[in-house]
């Protein structure tokens, strides 16, 4: 835009468009090409903008629409929003903008084409497929996103109200003007395990226990509205059993019957998660500690046990040896050729050990006679 002498020179590309005021009033709008305009008195001002894509102020379009309203239908599009409407606004039917409830959008639609759709979020807050596409991922104040896993239940409330459990997958959902939350929870088992508690036995000795409990969320419509914290609430409630269950037993009861505490702890909490929708599979002791002192007593008492039991066992296998060799003495009592026999086992394993025998028969007699008497089975008749 220039000044030569009397005239104002305006050029207006293609895209452009300018808008030519006379003391701050619209006067018309100069299409694209090369303007020459009589301008004596300096008066005329061209303002020249992009039209391509554009926006246009809101609070421009209504001043300039009261003046000139036919010029105004003619150049723009107003896109306005009610209650509980959404608007999808595409330019050249690429969708751009997204607007909430009760805005007003003024874009030039002299060269774009501009295309609006609308949506009534009141009946049905959910965003389908095809508008999930054309809207941007970052907009977490108009659509609330949430991924269901397999494993998982998700209870959709909406303004604090569950409406529906929701099936694996993804899910999304309008959040203008409501309040739309996504519970998710883990179906699977889960283990919790309960740190060392010290208390106090029957007799007045203290321990600490460490427990695992096995829980999985069975009804997770009524887990949710009867338990805040699965986890934190199972946690509390076994630390309540097990102070219970070894405040009414001995160290020596709790020591040796771990099976009967452990049925006793299960039947206690199951009792009292029944209506949660929880269900604790399974629950019991994992390990006992004892204070040194007491320790080191139960550790003497273990070992005195023991040598006891193997001192028992040894005079035991004494008194079964001494039996056998007693039983075996009566035999070759009254038995001389079995004795005989034992004497010649002896024998045998005695000259297993020799490396060389030499044998004299003696009186001349020669061999014969001493294989003849070397062993004998049976005494001679004249003796």
């Amino acid at each position: 835009m220039t000044w030569h002498l009397l005239t104002l020179n305006v050029t207006v590309k293609d895209g452009e468009r300018a808008l030519l005021t006379r003391n701050g009033q619209l006067v018309r709008v100069l299409a694209p090409g090369k303007h020459r305009l009589f301008d004596p008195l300096h008066e005329l001002k061209a303002e020249v903008l992009d039209v391509v894509r554009s926006e246009f102020p809101a609070d421009r379009y209504a001043v300039l629409k009261a003046a000139r309203p036919d010029l105004a239908a003619e150049l723009f599009e107003v896109v306005e929003t009610k209650a509980d409407e959404i608007a999808i606004v595409s330019l050249d039917g690429r969708p751009v903008h997204l607007m909430t409830l009760w805005q007003v959008r003024v874009y030039w639609k002299v060269a774009t084409r501009i295309g609006v759709e609308r949506i009534d979020v009141s009946a049905d807050p959910r965003v389908g497929a095809r508008h999930l596409t054309m809207i941007e991922r970052n907009r977490s104040t108009v659509v609330m996103e949430a991924v269901v896993e397999n494993h998982e239940a998700g209870l959709l409330y909406v303004e604090g109200r569950l409406v529906e459990r929701l099936a694996p997958g993804r899910h999304a959902f309008w959040a203008v003007g409501r309040k739309i939350e996504v519970k998710r929870l883990d179906l699977r088992p889960q283990a919790v395990e309960i740190t060392a508690q010290e208390m106090l036995t029957k007799d007045r000795i203290a321990l600490r226990v460490t427990l695992t409990a096995f829980r999985r969320v069975a009804d997770p419509e009524r887990t949710v509205a009867t338990v805040p914290d699965v986890d934190a609430w199972l946690y509390r409630l076994v630390q309540f059993a097990i102070r219970e269950a070894v405040a009414g037993r001995t160290l020596d009861e709790v020591l040796s019957a771990k099976a009967a505490l452990d049925a006793e702890l299960r039947d206690y909490v199951r009792a009292r998660v029944a209506e949660s929708g929880v269900e604790v599979t399974d629950l019991g002791v994992k390990d006992v500690i004892l204070p040194g002192e007491i320790r080191e007593l139960v550790n003497k008492v273990v070992e005195a046990e023991r040598v006891a039991k193997a001192n028992l066992i040894r005079r035991q296998e004494e008194t079964a040896a001494t039996r056998s060799l007693l039983n075996t003495a009566r035999l070759m009592d009254e038995n001389p050729l079995l004795l005989r026999l034992k004497e010649l086992e002896s024998l045998e394993r005695l000259v297993e050990k020799v490396g060389r025998i030499d044998l004299h028969a003696g009186n001349g007699e020669g061999l014969d006679a001493l294989l003849t008497r070397l062993v004998r089975l049976k005494a001679p008749e004249g003796a």
